[in-house]
């Protein structure tokens, strides 16, 4: 009898070996998801990023003024970060995860090329484009980043979400890069139907986009049981943990404004000066303008990997290090007249941006339980939206009025989200 206790049971050994390849199997399709998820914003990115290389320079061609312009791209991003808390609650509810990133996907990338349908004089027709493709990234957003969570539970949340904000990025990249080499070599016709032919060549990496979701969805039709049930749902209760996160994310994005206010001060501070032909200026041209945010996209796609891996291994300390890193970005930008100066202050927002697209995200995942994490989400995107930009106006306004002042308070904005990093993570 002891004989028989102390013998191996052959089938119980095969169990265990069943059980440990079902779980490599589960990790191994946790990434494969993640992977294909990121293939799709990195066409979904190249698609809308490349647009926003150029659209601020095609609104003005089509007719709008600059306060037109500032006022419609600040309205687009206050709609498409406020309605994420009304869809948030939508996705908890309705647990249609699919239905809404699918439609949410399919406004996004079908405005943008639509852009070059609206005619020589359309602002108006533009302005509205705009708005809908920003209400389709709320639509799928709080959706998308709750099936991203599902499966970076198993992998790791920082890599997972710093991996997809790679590819993410490289899209971003590739984008502005595609653009700048269509209206360098495409001389012919007028300056309209060079912007024309631009956003609809968007169409093809939107297609890509629409084809990689759907084949995503049928691989992958239930994500959400990468990550298992350990709770009864309920609804979301706000605790001190994550309500403090988000003051911290308020300040961080308060502080952290548009790239569009940073390339009108490159554009007046450097390219204005021209013709002294010092070195400076001989550096950064007009032409050269789109090269600053492809490389920018660069830097984020980088920091998001390296902070992502760091916040899986320390927590709120990645928070810290990267808001730390970035913070004197205006500084540089702003306040110093060289080329080095400026490239750096660059970076410093590429790697705030990366921060914001990777761990900050990944931070939500680890706060709020599954049952409520797209309401999770859509307070996170709602307030950061809403600061964000409160944040830009009122720099944008200060711009004109007291460089210095606008530069410190971008500046001390940041740095005060760090105490609310901090304690969050340690609670």
């Amino acid at each position: 009898m002891l004989k028989n206790l102390c013998e191996k049971d052959p089938a119980a050994d095969q169990q265990k070996k069943t059980t440990k390849s079902l779980s490599k199997k589960t990790l191994s399709s946790a990434m494969s998801f993640i992977v294909l998820f990121g293939l799709v914003s990195l066409f979904s990115d190249m698609t809308h990023e490349g647009a926003a290389s150029i659209r601020g320079a095609y609104f003005a061609l089509l007719g709008a003024s600059a306060g037109t312009i500032g006022f419609v791209s600040g309205l687009g991003e206050l709609v498409g970060y406020s309605l994420r808390l009304l869809f948030g609650r939508i996705t908890d509810k309705t647990k249609k995860y699919w239905p809404l990133v699918i439609a949410g996907y399919v406004l996004d990338v079908l405005a943008v090329p639509a852009l070059a349908l609206v005619g020589e004089h359309g602002w108006i027709a533009a302005a509205a484009l705009l708005i809908i493709q920003r209400m389709g990234k709320a639509i799928k957003k709080p959706a998308k980043d709750t099936l991203m969570s599902f499966a970076a539970t198993q992998e790791g949340v920082g890599k997972s979400f710093g991996i997809q904000e790679v590819l993410d990025q490289i899209g971003a990249f590739l984008g502005p890069v595609l653009l700048y080499l269509v209206m360098l070599f495409r001389t012919e016709g007028t300056s309209f139907e060079i912007y024309s032919f631009a956003f609809a060549l968007l169409s093809i990496p939107g297609a890509v986009t629409l084809i990689l979701l759907l084949f995503t969805k049928r691989k992958f039709p239930h994500p959400e049981h990468f990550e298992p049930e350990v709770e009864v749902p309920a609804p979301l209760k706000l605790k001190k943990p994550f309500i403090f996160y988000i003051i911290g994310i308020s300040f961080f994005a308060f502080g952290f404004m548009d790239y569009s206010l940073i390339i009108m001060h490159v554009s007046r501070t450097y390219t204005a000066l021209s013709c002294s032909l010092t070195e400076t200026t001989s550096l950064v041209s007009t032409g050269t303008l789109p090269l600053l945010y492809a490389g920018a996209m660069l830097i984020d796609a980088i920091s998001s990997l390296v902070f992502g891996l760091l916040f899986d291994k320390k927590g709120s300390l990645a928070l810290v290090l990267s808001t730390l890193i970035s913070a004197p970005f205006a500084f540089l930008v702003f306040s110093l007249h060289t080329v080095p100066s400026l490239l750096l202050g660059i970076a410093l927002w590429g790697v705030g941006m990366g921060a914001q697209e990777s761990i900050l995200k990944a931070a939500v995942s680890t706060m709020i339980p599954k049952a409520s994490r797209a309401t999770g989400y859509g307070f996170f995107e709602f307030f950061f939206g809403v600061f964000f930009f409160l944040g830009s106006w009122l720099l944008g306004s200060l711009y004109d009025l007291n460089l210095t002042a606008m530069v410190a308070l971008s500046v001390l904005a940041q740095l005060a989200a760090i105490p609310f990093f901090w304690v969050s993570g340690r609670k």
